[in-house]
């Protein structure tokens, strides 16, 4: 007995052994393949650079363009998240309205189905040609530093690649089409019940949602067909599953955004939730229709390798379908997200929020510049609109309007404070990431025109004090005084004005010299009015004390307009003069 017993203990040892090395062979060849496609995701959004994020905003004048535009860069980036991502990112900023969005959306849902054709590839075609080369060429670009990313897009392709090939490989030696236990676990479900059908929607949901990559599910789906374990009706059903789980990603990254970026995700969500129910309703048919198509019989069995195709071209078909009876209701969707997610009262009236930032949505490098340049722009307007209430405060007679004013101001001057930090922050950890030349030289140019939008703000809240100071005791200006420090704030509104049409616009369509001009202008009319002033003092038309106060106020003018050339030479990446 003891001659039987031990072999039979060993031999359950090298299979239990055995199989666990096949999991963590499976589980990291998924790893893989998901690594792989975040570094060729991310190395193509470096390369495209701006130029992707321009693509996005400018090639959605109507939905069909839209349409086109989400599914082209989602087949170039390879992941609907990412495109979801940005264009969520977009209408946050303000870049695309949520009607355009949808259209992207929509694209990206039928570019997405790219991936899995290439998936589909992997275990119909030997990978390992492309994979090694890969790896040669993408080390030798990498160390070449000028085209780093192109390396990095070949190391992430390589790594998809392979990772593929290890699917292939461990789905053989999983041996499941003679694992008798695995076989009657699938046959215990009736395919031709819909609860059943039901089930595994469910399960590909949840399991989505978990790893937050539609691409693994779509691996582990593949892998199960081709070995023949899984009936087509149940893969067809995760991959139904995996549709609505992607809808995941985006609407957490959209939490902690505005309600408009949180309606474009939850657009999403409801695109894909209606093809679900559709496919349902005509669930059978329409299997047996994308099966006729690639020549697959499914009651017949055999021809596994026909399967990771079925699963493919049920992608497509399931997607363009949905997407050409959807398309021509983009307002009908945008009208139901409106309704779902109404507008909240207190985001309108809340007091101090970044407008464009929000952590959760940074998905790259080039979407992170795309947002903070959208709140320095706010944050540009914002100390314009500080510097009209010190222009009212000037004005102002009635004492309780006065003090109302003033605490306006202050809060101001502590939110510019605030805001400096806040954006400041949200650059340095943009910093942190592998960047291109021109993302850098734009977060130093950025960091640049923070800084001096803050002393603006500063500038504006010392010019209250003094203004505060004048009533606190009494001065009283001149006609001519009181004339020509408005024309000073004209001159200041207008370097305002001038500075904020730059920073909303681009470099191109505006010229540094009209902002030098409105500075000339302040200068010059600043030493007009000190020279006028030490002969009035000298003449007694006023006493020192007003003389002086004036001053001040002309030579913080001055030094505000200083300021914003800084803001403008900064943004047109030029040095301090």
């Amino acid at each position: 007995m003891t001659r039987t017993f031990v072999p039979r203990i060993q031999y359950n040892m090298e299979t239990n052994q055995n199989y666990t090395f096949i999991a963590f062979q499976l589980l990291g060849s998924l790893s893989l393949l998901i690594y792989g496609m975040r570094m060729m995701s991310e190395a193509l959004q470096k390369m495209a650079g701006p130029g992707l994020r321009h693509i996005l905003a400018k090639m959605t004048t109507n939905r069909f363009t839209g349409m086109l535009t989400g599914m082209l860069v989602t087949c170039a980036v390879q992941s609907s998240s990412a495109t979801t991502v940005m264009t969520v990112s977009f209408v946050s900023a303000g870049l695309l309205t949520l009607a355009q969005a949808i259209s992207v959306i929509m694209g990206a849902n039928i570019g997405t189905t790219l991936t899995a054709w290439i998936m589909s590839l992997g275990y119909s075609v030997d990978l390992t040609n492309i994979v090694y080369p890969s790896f040669l060429v993408g080390m030798v670009l990498i160390y070449k530093r000028s085209h780093n990313y192109i390396g990095d897009f070949l190391f992430g392709t390589a790594f998809m690649f392979l990772s593929l090939v290890m699917l292939s490989t461990t789905g053989k030696a999983m041996d499941l089409e003679h694992n008798d236990a695995v076989i009657s676990f699938f046959a215990s479900f009736d395919t031709s019940s819909h609860l059943t059908i039901l089930v595994f929607l469910a399960i590909g949901t949840l399991i989505t949602c978990i790893v937050q990559s539609s691409a693994a599910v779509m691996a582990i789906t593949i892998l199960l067909c081709s070995t023949g374990v899984l009936p087509i009706y149940l893969g067809i059903a995760l991959v139904m599953g995996e549709n609505i789980g992607t809808t995941a990603t985006a609407n957490l990254v959209a939490l902690g955004a505005n309600t408009q970026a949180r309606r474009a995700a939850l657009a999403h969500l409801l695109f894909n939730v209606f093809g679900v129910v559709w496919v349902l309703i005509v669930f059978y048919p329409f299997v047996d229709m994308v099966c006729g198509i690639v020549g697959y019989n499914p009651s017949a069995g055999g021809q596994t390798m026909r399967l990771p195709v079925v699963l493919a071209m049920f992608h497509t078909c399931f997607n363009v379908i949905n997407t050409a009876i959807l398309l021509g209701l983009v307002k009908q969707m945008e009208h139901a997200v409106c309704y779902l997610l109404p507008e909240k009262q207190e985001e309108k009236q809340e007091t101090f929020r970044l407008q464009y930032i929000q952590s959760g949505l940074v998905q790259t490098p080039e979407i992170a510049v795309l947002q903070a340049q959208k709140e320095t722009a706010a944050f540009a307007e914002r100390v314009g609109e500080m510097f009209n209430m010190v222009c009212l405060l000037f004005a102002e007679t009635d004492k309780k309007k006065f003090a109302e004013l003033f605490n306006k101001i202050e809060f101001e001057e502590d939110t510019t404070d605030r805001l400096e930090i806040e954006i400041a922050n949200y650059l340095e950890q943009v910093g942190d990431d592998h960047l291109s030349g021109e993302t850098k030289h734009k977060i130093r140019q950025m960091m640049r025109e923070i800084s001096e939008l803050e002393s603006i703000g500063d500038a504006c809240y010392k010019l209250a004090r003094m203004v505060e100071r004048k009533n606190d005791t009494n001065k009283k200006f001149t006609q001519h005084q009181t004339e020509q420090l408005q024309a000073l704030m004209r001159l200041c509104v207008e370097a305002l004005t001038q500075m904020n049409v730059v920073m909303h616009g681009h470099r191109r369509d505006h010229k540094i010299r009209e902002t030098f001009r409105i500075e000339n202008n302040i200068n010059t009319l600043r030493k007009k009015l000190k020279a006028e002033n030490i002969k009035s003092v000298n003449e007694q038309e006023y006493d020192y004390s007003v003389g002086t106060l004036y001053i001040d106020i002309v030579s913080e003018m001055e030094r505000l307009g200083d300021y914003v050339v800084n803001v403008v030479q900064a943004r047109f990446g030029k040095q301090y003069e």
